[in-house]
């Protein structure tokens, strides 16, 4: 059998890498002649203009409450073949609707978009946190990871083992839009919203020991006024740029001397894979097992301990004085439409 209609749901348009992926990965099924519905609490935000074409948007003009509220009345309603939850902060919403609609719930397929282990839960916080983990083989029928490492990890916590598969998120399509403006000489990169679990306050603590060296970090969220006011205080303000959401960055990293990322905890960090493949190295945090699988080669950037502030100081010093750049590292990917299509597929013929 064939799953020909795939409905998957949001909370907005914000600009987050899990709706972007999703959104990538919509269009590839659409233009298989898959059938595709989009809920959404709020269709605003800088990724509108990536919506695909001929997907059916349902919007629901309210926060994520609303569309927890209302996602099993809209699969009763629409009744696709199989749901996708996009990232791990969407399978509270898969539990309900698993609860309310019982038998009558298509397979529900999760990707795993953040590590198993979070790099900022305190002891109580952990352990509720793999309770919930091990819940998700209960009201989830196929759990994605994007690299081998952290499949295992995944199955393991989910005790999901013999229903994980392996799928990297689709490579970025060049949108060709320009850049945002940029310094002239060599800076350092940061990619990624303006949000805690970012903690690109790290990369600011170290602006004070790279002297005349310029930081831009692309992205936009609730930490802007915090980080502005770091930087002042630090009295590397005027170093530091913050333009917001771009569209294309890879335009910007392929200008940069150095990506960083600076993650309390990530998943699978496409903006790592996305920078080695124009060759900018990258300096990273031991975000996520997946972050030594991408940087796999001391040729192509350095990882450092989450709180190892002199590491990473040590790091991005090199790379700004280091003058050869990576050779390009090809994305994975490209056939990542097709493998979750024949796993839907898969799950509606069993």
């Amino acid at each position: 059998m064939t799953a020909t209609h795939i409905l998957t749901y949001a909370r907005d348009l914000t600009g987050g890498g899990v709706e972007r992926a999703m959104l990538r990965l919509a269009g590839g099924w659409l233009a298989a002649g898959r059938r595709v519905t989009l809920v959404i609490g709020r269709a605003q935000g800088p990724l509108r203009a990536e919506l695909p074409a001929g997907i059916e948007l349902v919007e629901l003009g309210g926060p994520l409450r609303v569309v927890t509220a209302a996602l099993p009345r809209e699969v009763r309603a629409r009744r696709p073949d199989v749901i996708f939850c996009a990232g791990n902060q969407y399978t509270g919403i898969a539990l309900l609707t698993r609860l309310r609609l019982g038998r009558a719930c298509p397979p529900i397929v999760a990707k795993m978009s953040n590590a198993a282990r979070r790099g900022d839960h305190g002891r109580m916080v952990d352990a509720g946190h793999r309770v919930w983990l091990r819940l998700h083989g209960r009201f989830l029928d196929w759990l994605v990871a994007m690299t081998p490492a952290t499949a295992t990890e995944a199955a393991a916590a989910t005790r999901m083992a013999g229903r994980t598969s392996v799928i990297p998120n689709p490579p970025p399509v060049p949108l060709g839009a320009p850049p945002p403006p940029l310094p002239p000489g060599r800076f350092v990169l940061g990619v990624g919203r303006l949000a805690g679990q970012k903690r690109w306050d790290r990369l600011i603590a170290a602006m004070p020991l790279l002297p005349e060296v310029e930081v831009v970090i692309l992205g936009e969220g609730t930490e802007r006024a915090v980080l502005g006011r770091q930087a002042a205080a630090l009295g590397v303000a005027a170093r530091l740029h913050l333009p917001g959401h771009a569209a294309d960055p890879l335009g910007a990293m392929a200008r940069a001397a150095v990506l960083a990322l600076t993650s309390d905890y990530e998943g699978v960090p496409g903006v790592l894979r996305e920078a080695l493949s124009v060759g900018t190295p990258v300096v990273a945090t031991e975000a996520s097992p997946a972050v030594r699988e991408i940087v796999a080669d001391p040729s192509l950037g350095s990882v450092v301990a989450r709180d190892d502030a002199p590491g990473l100081v040590t790091a991005l010093r090199y790379w700004l004085g280091e003058t050869e750049r990576p050779m390009p590292v090809p994305m994975p990917g490209s056939d990542s439409v097709a493998k979750y299509l024949a796993l839907f597929d898969g799950l509606v013929g069993g």
